[in-house]
């Protein structure tokens, strides 16, 4: 009887795990409007200046690979997506950097020291060309027309380009929380670091 149960169990197991349901969410970020049609997997870019940033999410609620195809000012680019989890593709015409954040994680007693200041300034001048980037870090470098994963957990939060994390937002509600920056943000944000360490 013992064994009978012990079975029922293990197959009870198998079939919750089997039952799981199967999320890929995309991410689309753009220097131009965004099309997509009814299937989700036709991307189009206006064309344009390309002053402006852009997003649309896409989601996926299915365990098959996903393929679509984007049309940008600068051509047609495929963006594939195999594994579950949540992706950014970048079309836009410039070079997005970003991390995970932990948000209230630290003190915050309202002051940062120079060794603080020195140590972001430093951090950020790497990531900016690319170096000390690694999933480990959580941490990424994403060129003009490429895609890449950025966490397992669907439910994260990104906040994107020209998009500041609210000062009443709640990290507590989602599992992570990222923050992006296109190239000349950052390079603003370094310009300033630089003027308030001297």
């Amino acid at each position: 009887m013992q064994r009978l149960s012990g079975f029922l169990l293990l197959t009870a197991i198998a079939c919750l795990s089997a039952c799981k349901g199967h999320d890929k969410k995309v991410v689309v970020y753009a220097s131009n409007a965004i099309k997509v049609d009814d299937t989700k997997k036709n991307v189009t870019v206006a064309s344009g200046d390309g002053t402006t940033h852009h997003e649309q999410e896409l989601d996926f609620p299915t365990g098959d690979p996903v393929t679509i195809e984007a049309q940008t000012p600068q051509g047609k680019t495929t963006i594939s997506v195999t594994d579950d989890g949540l992706y950014i593709a970048n079309l836009k015409n410039d070079t997005v950097i970003g991390s995970q954040q932990h948000i209230g994680s630290e003190a915050d007693n309202g002051k940062i020291t120079q060794d603080v200041l020195k140590q972001k300034l430093d951090s950020l001048q790497k990531l900016s060309i690319g170096q000390n980037v690694s999933e480990a870090n959580h941490n990424f470098f994403i060129v003009p027309g490429k895609t890449v994963k950025i966490t397992s957990e669907t439910k994260a939060r990104i906040f994107g380009p020209y998009t500041s994390i609210p000062g009443s937002f709640d990290a507590g509600s989602v599992p992570e929380v990222y923050k992006f920056y296109s190239m000349k943000e950052i390079r603003e944000i370094i310009g300033n670091l630089e003027k308030m360490t001297k």
